[in-house]
């Protein structure tokens, strides 16, 4: 099952958006969904403290300004393609 990661931080209404987004492929694109709240780690908090939330698929990240439903189609989409190639 493939793992998407959710870049988020505490009292955050675009995480809990862009997590509702997701939600919404969990039928066609199965996945488990792991929560980094970005304060818990320096790295990930100086990387992308301006930037959440950002989901991450295989490697690949859209940020909060890129985050819609048709990016994050795309991003299942071209993840399940690649999978099928391998």
């Amino acid at each position: 099952m493939r793992q998407v990661i959710l870049y988020t931080k505490h009292k955050c209404s675009l995480c809990e958006e862009a997590e509702a987004l997701l939600s919404l492929f969990s039928n066609e694109y199965p996945y488990h969904l792991i929560k980094r709240d970005i304060y818990t780690n320096d790295s990930w908090l100086e990387e992308f403290q301006l930037q959440i939330p950002v989901i991450e698929i295989n490697g690949k990240q859209l940020n909060c300004e890129e985050i819609n439903y048709k990016s994050v189609e795309m991003l299942f989409s071209a993840e399940q393609e690649g999978e099928l190639n391998q």
